[in-house]
């Protein structure tokens, strides 16, 4: 009975510690996302709109394009490929920069 309960102690550690370490990466991937797609607002000349939840946004699709784009060159952190990850956020800010101008006349 003691081996039973050893056993299920353990393999609940064992999950307890993988579920954390998935947040934990999802956490750290955000913010990775958020300070490359803020730089690249700070790149793209004007104002763009929604904030760091934009910033993020513009950081994962940016990673994800620029991967496609330049495929995985130069370093990565937590998982996201600096280099493609800052030109894909780069393309996807000016765009967004350019339909949220045109739709509200150059105030975005």
């Amino acid at each position: 009975m003691g081996l039973v309960l050893l056993i299920i102690l353990v393999l609940m550690l064992l999950v307890l510690g993988w579920v954390t370490a998935n947040v934990l990466g999802v956490i750290i991937t955000l913010i990775i996302a958020g300070i490359v797609g803020g730089l690249a607002e700070a790149i793209v000349p004007g104002r763009v709109r929604f904030g760091w939840l934009g910033a993020i946004l513009a950081g994962l699709v940016g990673s994800w394009l620029g991967t496609q784009l330049i495929g995985h060159v130069g370093p990565s952190l937590a998982g996201i490929p600096l280099i493609p990850a800052f030109v894909g956020a780069i393309i996807i800010v000016a765009i967004a920069k350019l339909l949220l101008s045109a739709r509200y006349g150059g105030r975005a």
